[in-house]
């Protein structure tokens, strides 16, 4: 049973403009709730008891947020990365490399997800590192794109894949158990060691380490999620993921749009 997980929230979320000008994306309001929550309190009803939120734009408010709301919880904690502003995720992971010392859940902090699609994914133990999917008919340029062998194990993983080439999107969720939590720490910390690195996603060391054969895959076709990038983005996670109240009205039916992230404006 996985029982720690890595939130990486450092950015600002410039797409979210005016929005996020003072606010960092992490805080922005779903349904009254912010994103942050949403995926603290998913984790903790899913028996998480470690959660790492690695945060670096207006990192105060966000440990306001979880020292008033977790005060009671002290695995819930956030870690800073200051090189927020000049490196990409990578970066992020690499700060919370000590972290990585037993297995883990790693998140993306725009991805909203429900406890069903927690469920299943901690109900699948098949590689040592296994990369959350969905599918869907047409893909963008956008999304971070899985191509599939035959056992469902991952080849490759790259925004640049062709159509052709692309069996699946990654929804920003991936659990690592065993030699698959080591295999990646130590991978991280050797590939910032050029810093030529400090620009890239840490799906790029997943798209490398997918030669080896340790990256499987697991489906959440049908399960709530989405990721937020865009304005319509957050609209619509706001009517996916809505309150108490809204779901007793009967607003909470799943809307096929929202099966997979939104489009760009």
């Amino acid at each position: 049973m996985l029982r720690k997980a890595i939130i990486l929230s450092a950015g600002q979320g410039r797409r979210l403009l005016p929005l996020t000008e003072s606010t960092p994306k992490c805080l922005l309001s779903v349904s009254g709730k912010p994103v942050v929550a949403w995926q603290v309190d998913a984790l903790l009803a899913a028996g998480f008891d470690e959660i790492v939120v690695v945060s670096g734009f207006q990192i105060d408010q966000v440990e306001r947020l979880l020292s008033e709301r977790y005060q009671d919880i002290p695995g819930v904690k956030a870690k800073f990365n200051p090189f927020y502003e000049v490196a990409d995720n990578l970066a992020s992971c690499w700060i919370a490399r000590e972290e990585m010392n037993t297995d883990f859940l790693l998140l993306n902090g725009d991805t909203l997800i429900d406890s069903a699609l927690l469920a299943g994914v901690l109900n699948n133990e098949a590689s040592p590192i296994t990369l959350c999917i969905d599918f869907k008919e047409e893909f963008d340029e956008d999304d971070m794109k899985v191509q599939l062998d035959t056992q469902g194990g991952v080849r490759q993983v790259s925004k640049k894949l062709s159509a052709p080439e692309t069996d699946a999107e990654s929804i920003g969720m991936i659990c690592f158990r065993g030699e698959g939590a080591r295999v990646f720490r130590t991978t991280i910390e050797q590939a910032l060691r050029d810093p030529a690195n400090l620009r890239s996603w840490y799906l790029a060391i997943i798209d490398q380490l997918a030669k080896t054969g340790i990256v499987g895959s697991h489906s959440v076709a049908g399960c709530r999620w989405c990721e937020i990038d865009y304005l319509h983005d957050l609209q619509k996670a706001r009517k996916y993921f809505p309150t108490e109240k809204q779901s007793s009205e009967g607003h909470d039916a799943l809307d096929p749009d929202m099966r997979h992230q939104a489009a760009p404006l």
